[in-house]
């Protein structure tokens, strides 16, 4: 068989493949290069961070949302509530596996969240972490 043929062959098998990225990883790959570009120390994510981040109890934000726990709970496998009582399914992927799956959702949550909760827009770098740490439930 020829060896140029052959080589074209593998090339076109691995094409396909490196558009089949999930929404996630899609996400953490921006994430990765919006917090790499922010600082040029960037290694990687963490879901330990993610995890403290979760639980971290803020006072720059809303009052009566001071942690993500105030209405996803201490439990992401669990449902949580927001502080008027609506349901929210739990943010674990372990869960509800459909989760983070729609990039613009993702975004819009992360921005309402964060500015709840932290007063702020999250940075890249938090995003990732978090999203890391519900990748991992």
């Amino acid at each position: 068989m020829n060896p140029a043929f052959v080589t074209v062959a593998l090339i076109a098998l691995m094409l396909p493949v490196a558009g089949l990225a999930s929404p996630r990883e899609e996400l953490l790959s921006q994430y990765a290069a919006a917090a790499k570009a922010a600082s040029p120390g960037f290694s990687g994510f963490s879901a330990s961070r993610g995890e403290k981040l979760h639980f971290a109890t803020f006072h720059s934000g809303k009052p009566d949302t001071p942690s993500c726990t105030s209405c996803h709970g201490n439990d992401p496998r669990r449902a949580g509530r927001t502080t008027t009582g609506k349901p929210i399914d739990a943010v674990a992927i372990s869960v509800t596996p459909t989760r983070y799956s729609d990039p613009a959702k993702v975004e819009k949550w992360f921005k309402r969240n964060c500015n709840d909760v932290l007063g702020r827009e999250c940075t890249a770098l938090e995003k990732g972490d978090w999203l890391s740490y519900m990748i991992s439930q």
